[in-house]
């Protein structure tokens, strides 16, 4: 089914047959509509993020529990001798940490797509506004989310009085490239995910099994074995660069850095296209 819009942005005409007959048309649509899908997804993001911390003991400190837990458990494993960790050119919690918060802000946007879809089925069944908006507002609540951690990070490293190197400059680009990476492998799936809930119930079993197959509390591996396990996992340059241009200023695997950017970009617009076509059939559906 196509849609029209008029020039007007009053009335939306529905035509039979594909938007992909006319993809220049399809393409505009879609540009359009997430420039106008802006202050909506402010609005969203606003209440979205008051609402996830409003009646919570602990508010805005749930953001950086996660990560502080789990390399406080890394962190007494490697120092009891049940996780074995070759040396680290910064100290070792703050390798860690930052690895737990990079990888948690790739899996705050891989789960974003569909907990935004999910969560505003109601308003999608009822009211016809730019789909765009949904993901806006997602990754806005990553990138928040994100912020709140680096001040965790921050204060760690200014406790253990570890230099910051000049490549610091380039964090917000590899962080950007793991919320992209994220929202892309999360916008192919929402479709499914919404017809199959068994994608969101697998999804955290999943997402635990990739972190361990990415250099997250653990430096990359040197052996035939572990490069490989890491060069499958796109996940795993964009995180050791963006963790190197933070605490080394000596990243070793800009190659794979800029592969995966260029996949991203990519699966982004595959997913954004994907999601566009399939969302109406199934807002279709989920009326019926």
């Amino acid at each position: 089914m196509n849609q029209q819009h008029s020039p007007a942005h009053l009335t939306v005409v529905y035509t039979p047959g594909s938007q992909l007959r006319d993809p220049g048309r399809l393409f505009r649509h879609m540009f359009r509509d997430l420039a106008a899908s802006r202050e909506l997804a402010w609005r969203l993001f606003v209440r979205n993020v008051s609402a996830r911390y409003r009646q919570t003991m602990f508010g805005y400190a749930w953001a950086i529990l996660p990560p502080i837990f789990a390399t406080l458990v890394f962190v007494f494993l490697r120092d009891t001798g049940f996780f074995n960790v070759k040396e680290t050119k910064v100290p070792y919690p703050i390798f860690a940490l930052a690895g737990m918060v990079l990888w948690q802000t790739f899996a705050d946007a891989l789960n974003s797509p569909m907990r935004m879809v999910a969560g505003s089925i109601s308003m999608l069944t009822k009211i016809n506004f730019p789909r765009e908006a949904l993901i806006l507002a997602g990754i806005g609540e990553v990138l928040f989310s994100f912020l709140i951690r680096l001040v965790l990070l921050v204060v760690v490293i200014l406790w253990f009085g570890t230099p910051v190197p000049w490549t610091i400059v380039m964090v917000p680009v590899g962080v950007l490239l793991l919320v992209a990476l994220g929202i892309a492998a999360g916008v192919l799936l929402t479709p499914l995910a919404v017809l199959y809930h068994d994608i969101e119930q697998a999804l955290p079993v999943l997402t635990s099994l990739l972190m361990f197959l990415a250099p997250v509390v653990y430096p990359p591996p040197e052996v035939s074995r572990g490069s490989l396990m890491m060069t499958l996992n796109p996940v795993s340059p964009v995180l050791d660069t963006t963790r190197a241009w933070l605490l080394t200023g000596s990243p070793e695997h800009l190659t794979g850095f800029i592969a995966v950017s260029v996949m991203t970009l990519a699966l982004l617009f595959v997913g954004w296209t994907l999601y566009r076509l399939a969302l109406p059939l199934l807002i279709e559906r989920m009326s019926a």
